[in-house]
């Protein structure tokens, strides 16, 4: 049982480093023409498009803050110039700015983490939209966090509400968009090897969430990826509005 994506046109947000590349190649690999965005790193997303490309695979760099909807307007525009359609969104830009109490957090701190997390999701959501009805058909993938769902790290409010704002908004979407076979979900990944935790989390800290996880250990970004595919395959095609829970055990429904 193999998943493919032949003749597919995926744009993948944040996709330069992490899970975003790790999607990117994975829908590369399994047919995908990849459209790879970036905000600042012009540098690494050339290397996924270059990786891309290396395997046999078709793929475009395009810069855009998908935070903003000229640059929205734009990345969609430069995909549907170079490929006529869009058949899967993954919703992936997002970051924690920086660990701030919410007693600390500042009201453009707070403005800036909702928008790069969760603004920046509704605003690809809307411009695809009207393609993917006229085309009867489409997969919207939101990348929440488990932060969504335990209320994240200390210095980490404002970004789990971001997250929790993705889950709420990726049910109505499901709701909105299935009577026109858009299927909209979410992936929460818990704690995954990735330049995020580089940047935000102490190494002690990252040694006790190891300690949390049933499985011992941080996730990686490809396990990440097989659950995207799974949830934009036809293999899910009667799942909607659903969260697919990534996190080694971390946290249990």
């Amino acid at each position: 049982m193999e998943i493919r994506f032949d003749n597919q046109v995926v744009i993948i947000t944040g996709a330069s480093a992490g899970i975003g590349k790790a999607a990117a190649l994975a829908y590369a690999k399994s047919g995908a023409k990849v459209v790879v965005n970036y905000r600042k790193s012009k540098e690494a997303a050339e290397e996924v498009v270059q990786q891309i490309q290396a395997l046999g695979g078709e793929a475009l760099g395009v810069q855009a803050d998908v935070s903003k909807q000229g640059e929205v307007e734009r990345l969609i525009s430069a995909t549907l110039d170079a490929y006529q359609k869009i058949d899967i969104l993954v919703n992936n830009a997002g970051t924690l700015v920086g660990r701030t109490t919410i007693e600390e957090t500042s009201e453009e701190h707070w403005d800036k983490v909702m928008e790069v997390n969760l603004k920046s999701a509704y605003l690809c959501a809307k411009a695809v939209i009207p393609i993917m009805r006229k085309q009867q058909q489409g997969n919207i993938l939101n990348i929440t966090s488990v932060a969504a769902r335990n209320g994240g790290g200390i210095g980490a409010g404002h970004y789990a509400a971001a997250k929790a704002g993705m889950l709420t908004l990726t049910k109505n979407l499901a709701k909105e968009l299935a009577p026109y076979h858009i299927r909209v979900n979410a992936i929460a990944p818990g704690v995954i090897t990735t330049l995020y935790h580089d940047k935000f989390t102490k190494p002690e800290a990252r040694e006790n969430f190891k300690k949390a996880i049933p499985l011992g250990r941080e996730g990686t970004p490809e396990e990440v990826a097989y659950g995207i595919l799974f949830m934009s395959s036809a293999f899910a095609e009667y799942i909607i509005g659903e969260t697919l829970e990534i996190n080694g055990g971390i946290l249990m429904d």
